[in-house]
């Protein structure tokens, strides 16, 4: 949220987790593991004798139907969202629940009941930020331990009783806070953007294992849509909205019995689609991610959850219906796309929560876009101008999840937002840049200042909009 001069790693944005919200889910997740490691560190995690958590503003009004709660429970029991087995999730939440009792950080044993000892504070916001979530311990001793984090966006924490924004001091050979830097940057080094971006990343790592990280990256990515295009069935939550991707996979593709997402891949590309099908695709793609992100899979915050389907789906575009697309562009695709959501989060916003859902799905249409621009040939000024069209068009797109689940609309926007994507970047390379009339850099100011503006209740509290307009019993979600 406007962090400034922060210098952002891709592997930063793109961060390995599970559903369904960034904000609401991992940054709490998060939050919970370095409340635990800050206990160790001092030497004091065996003597706590309680422990209560405290959730405000956004995170107590859709907190129950972003799973916060098994995400506190989960940090605090010491598990990693990027490795926990899927199978154990439900588990470990319902045997805290069952026992009230729970292991922090695996060791240590103690009473623990989430009915009374996670407190949803909806009529409170901190002033930070509105995802605020306040742990508390007490040790045998008397002694009294209490940190305060906010989850920004993106699965980003700050704290105020820790300096954890020192994790972004990094050094990059080519320092980039604006569009204007990294135009700049790209005209004096007569470089891609994705060249300027992977000079910047061998700066803090190896080529080796830049490209490691990646690929896993990618991996996850391609999964996921697998794995969405072959599940079927009803997501959890109470709204009994019915997966659609498997059919629409299935009414493409008849007789896929793909094992696996290679199989897929060659299947797709080994058959001819009309423009219609193409697109229909597309919208397949992110809706069986975010199908899985809507039923706590594991997933690649892009950069969040909520708009996890996006990038996947425009880089699975190229990769099937591209005339020349290579493997090897995906590398590519994810560095220009990676640092586009780094400029955002720097000069605006990437948490619904703060700007709204044009801080989420706006802001991966603009990666998307971006990315897609760059492998398709274009200039470093034609791929910003591609995050310029698409971001522009997302303006004061509100956040407003039925019963607070990240269902409806949730997860056609991540169709529409690819769709978006894959337009503007076509647009971009046809345009002339020099002779725009908006820049990157004033849309993303205007986005700042449209998401000062916006009401709070547009804002992921799901006291507004199509969240207080759709007839659905809330006691149910």
């Amino acid at each position: 949220m406007r962090s400034g001069s922060e210098r952002i790693s891709v592997l930063d944005i793109f961060k390995i987790g599970i559903g369904p919200s960034s904000s609401h889910t991992m940054g709490p997740w998060k939050a919970g593991l370095t409340f635990i490691a800050e206990l160790k560190k001092k030497n004091v995690l065996t003597e706590i004798t309680s422990i209560r958590v405290a959730l405000y503003g956004s995170l107590a009004k859709t907190g129950k139907g972003h799973g916060t709660d098994m995400a506190v429970i989960l940090g605090l029991s010491g598990y990693d969202p990027e490795t926990i087995d899927l199978g154990l999730i439900n588990e470990v939440v319902e045997k805290v629940k069952t026992n009230c009792t729970i292991h922090l950080g695996v060791i240590h044993e103690l009473e623990f009941n989430p009915a009374k000892d996670i407190v949803f504070h909806s009529d409170k916001c901190l002033s930070f930020h509105p995802n605020g979530i306040l742990f508390e311990a007490i040790t045998n001793r008397g002694l009294n331990f209490a940190y305060t984090f906010y989850s920004v966006g993106g699965g980003f924490i700050v704290c105020d009783e820790l300096e954890l924004s020192k994790q972004f001091n990094y050094h990059f050979p080519y320092p980039i806070d604006s569009a204007e830097d990294l135009n700049r940057w790209a005209q004096s080094s007569n470089k891609s953007v994705s060249h300027i971006v992977m000079e910047n990343e061998l700066s803090l790592r190896t080529e080796k294992e830049l490209k490691h990280e990646l690929k896993g990256i990618w991996k996850v990515m391609a999964d996921c849509m697998f794995k969405g295009c072959h599940s079927e069935g009803m997501l959890p939550g109470g709204l009994n909205v019915q997966r659609r991707a498997r059919a629409m996979n299935i009414n493409m593709l008849p007789g896929d019995e793909s094992a696996d997402f290679s199989e897929w891949l060659k299947l797709i590309k080994s058959k001819s689609f009309t423009f219609p099908e193409i697109l229909k695709w597309v919208s397949c793609f992110a809706i069986a991610v975010n199908e899985e992100n809507a039923s706590f899979g594991r997933v690649v915050t892009a950069p969040t959850n909520g708009a996890a389907g996006v990038i996947p789906a425009v880089l699975m575009y190229y990769l099937c219906f591209v005339d020349g697309a290579k493997e090897e562009d995906i590398l590519k695709f994810l560095l220009v796309a990676g640092e586009m959501g780094s400029i955002f989060k720097k000069g605006s916003t990437i948490s619904g929560a703060m700007g709204g859902c044009q801080a989420e799905i706006g802001v991966s249409s603009a990666m998307a876009a971006a990315a897609l621009s760059e492998v398709l040939g274009g200039k470093p000024e034609n791929v910003i101008m591609a995050a310029e069209i698409a971001m522009e068009h997302h303006l004061g797109l509100t956040c407003d999840p039925v019963g607070g689940l990240v269902q409806v609309p949730c997860i056609e926007r991540n169709s529409m937002g690819s769709i978006k994507a894959i337009t503007a970047a076509y647009l971009a390379l046809e345009g002339n840049p020099a002779s725009a009339k908006v820049s990157l850099d004033s849309v993303i100011k205007t986005m700042w200042d449209t998401a000062q503006d916006m009401n709070s209740k547009y804002k992921e509290t799901s006291d507004g909009g199509l969240a207080i307009n759709i007839p659905v019993n809330l006691a149910d979600c």
